[in-house]
């Protein structure tokens, strides 16, 4: 009776293991170009708003569930869609500049899931490893992901604090007397995951 019970208390911590370890399940591939990141930066003044490309990733599904993944931005391409001609040009070249993202020395950045939690109708609590500039901190954000035959499409909306990844610029947490310079410290991220198993 006491080996059955050992045994048993073997078997229940197993499966507990595997079912935390994001790195379990089947990977699918993320179709990059079906896939995409959509970015809103908020100032006094208004806001911007644009796309980021996603370079590669994948999704880990555990008998149909969302047990990890990863995926790369490629912080070169990053665009802005609310501006046109010359104050395109220069949003998008101050963006990549080092006040903001840096990307000539810092061209991707990377989210990976360390812990995915089921609430049910494809409904997910994740927590994740956010690096961006070098810079990695946890984030934490609810997920909506659908499985149909070997595809997976995952859904995300991110609230991002830049100023913790050394992204300063413009913040009043920083600098004084910006008025109506000052542009806010979260920026949102809107992301769309679409992948099949490869």
């Amino acid at each position: 009776m006491t080996k059955l019970f050992f045994a048993l208390l073997l078997i229940a911590g197993s499966i507990t293991a595997q079912a935390g370890n994001p790195e379990n399940g089947t990977p699918y591939k993320v179709k990059t170009d079906e896939s995409a990141i959509a970015w809103t930066g908020h100032k006094v003044t208004g806001q911007h708003n644009g796309t980021i490309a996603i370079k590669d990733g994948s999704l880990n599904i555990n008998d149909g569930i969302l047990s990890g993944g990863s995926f790369t931005i490629d912080m070169t391409t990053i665009s802005a869609l609310d501006q046109q001609g010359e104050g395109k040009t220069k949003l998008e070249g101050h963006l990549k500049s080092d006040d903001f993202f840096g990307v000539a020395t810092y061209p991707t950045s990377t989210l990976k899931i360390t812990k995915a939690t089921a609430k049910g109708n494809g409904q997910y609590n994740i927590t994740a490893d956010l690096t961006i500039k070098g810079i990695t901190n946890p984030v934490t954000f609810d997920a909506s992901v659908k499985t149909v035959s070997n595809q997976v499409t995952a859904t995300a909306d991110i609230k991002v604090d830049r100023t913790l990844y050394n992204v300063r610029y413009g913040s009043g947490k920083f600098f004084d007397n910006l008025g109506d310079k000052a542009i806010y410290d979260e920026f949102d991220l809107n992301i769309k995951l679409v992948a099949t198993s490869k």
